[in-house]
């Protein structure tokens, strides 16, 4: 359990960390702070006093307390070695091991050092990760949003970043708010050519698995909606199905089991969220005796190693991967080394980078018979 003091002593951290607190900024009275925490004078005292003793704040007899500008006391040494921070949502799974080799070569050759963290697409994970590099003072990150299709309470650590002039860019996903330098996929035009290539096929009964705390999911669902418009199929809303990363191991499983046993609009083809949700249903399938691409075809999204793992190898949207890596690399160390800042008011020479979508055919999709 935290303790009272501990609890003062971060909370006033985390402030000056998110921006709350900028240098030579006066803090809360202790008044002020024993009654927002509901503890002693004595409490809050000791709190204020480690975090002068660690150079966060500092006093002025007759004035009060102060944040203390770190960025004068924390310079790093020219010979000292310089550090990239790459956050993803996860680090050893999926994809994300392609992403960050591609990035590691090229930061390796330029002589950075890497720091890997990931989210687990956790928001107070993320908020923990970018306190320690506000600490760190790192010289530039590579980040992958958090739950990017929903408000992100971390965007104030991202301001301060900006303030450090600490150059950050995002892969994959990009918080709107910041309209960051970043590097993604045309999601809605894969969500697109997923669903267009099964209806070509004569598809009529496609359901749609979409991830919808990240906006990559929002956007393929997007894509899914328009290509049924575009060859004018009435969508059956049974057959779009959302859900959280919370739910990625059980709703999208317990939604095609319904649809399965239903007496009407039998699903034909399934457009999924990535390959591995497509496994994860590939078992629901196998387990209901239902034979792919026979009785259901089935389209991935991101073209991984997944793909191929399987007896029934992916039909599926192909990701850059390393490709989006090495860039991303290159991208943030031109911008360190020309110590540019990350306010697109700033870099009008530098723009992000959209990758278009390409559909790799295998094994998983056929044509329906009339």
């Amino acid at each position: 359990m935290e303790t009272k003091y501990n609890k003062v002593k971060q909370a006033i951290k985390s402030r000056i960390l998110d921006g709350t607190y900028v240098p030579n900024q006066k803090i809360s009275s202790e008044h002020e702070l024993v009654k927002e925490f509901e503890v002693s004078r004595h409490t809050v005292r000791i709190a204020i006093g480690d975090l002068v003793n660690e150079g966060w704040l500092f006093r002025e007899q007759g004035a009060g307390t102060f944040c203390a500008d770190r960025t004068r006391t924390e310079k790093k040494s020219q010979q000292a070695p310089k550090t990239i921070a790459i956050i993803t949502t996860y680090i050893s799974d999926y994809i994300f091991p392609s992403i960050i080799r591609g990035a590691e070569s090229y930061l390796s050759e330029k002589g950075y050092q890497i720091s890997l963290y990931s989210t687990n697409n956790d928001l107070a994970t993320e908020k923990r990760i970018l306190e320690n590099l506000i600490s760190q003072q790192v010289d530039g990150v590579i980040i992958e949003p958090t739950k990017s299709a929903i408000s992100n309470p971390n965007i104030n650590y991202y301001f301060n970043l900006e303030r450090l002039q600490i150059p950050y860019i995002m892969i994959n996903a990009f918080y709107d708010e910041l309209e960051p330098l970043c590097l993604v996929m045309n999601d809605e035009k894969g969500g697109f050519i997923q669903t267009e290539y099964l209806i070509k096929q004569g598809h009529k009964n496609i359901v749609g698995f979409f991830k919808t705390d990240d906006i990559q999911g929002v956007k393929r669902m997007k894509g899914y909606i328009k290509a049924h418009r575009t060859y004018q199929i009435p969508i059956n809303p049974n057959f779009i199905v959302s859900y959280s990363t919370e739910e990625k191991r059980t709703k999208p499983a317990h939604e095609l089991e319904t649809l399965l046993v239903s007496n009407t609009d039998i699903p034909t083809a399934l457009v999924c969220y990535n390959d591995e949700l497509a496994l994860f249903l590939l078992d629901v399938l196998r387990k209901k005796k239902l034979s792919v691409p026979q009785e259901v075809s089935i389209v991935g999204y991101d073209d991984s190693f997944l793909a191929e793992a399987s007896e029934v190898k992916l039909t599926s949207i192909k990701h850059p991967k390393n490709k989006m890596g090495e860039e991303a690399a290159k991208l943030i160390v031109d911008l360190i080394e020309n110590k540019k800042q990350t306010s697109l008011k700033e870099v009008t020479s530098y723009e992000s980078i959209e990758y278009e979508p390409d559909l790799v055919i295998r094994q998983s999709t056929t044509e329906i018979e009339e």
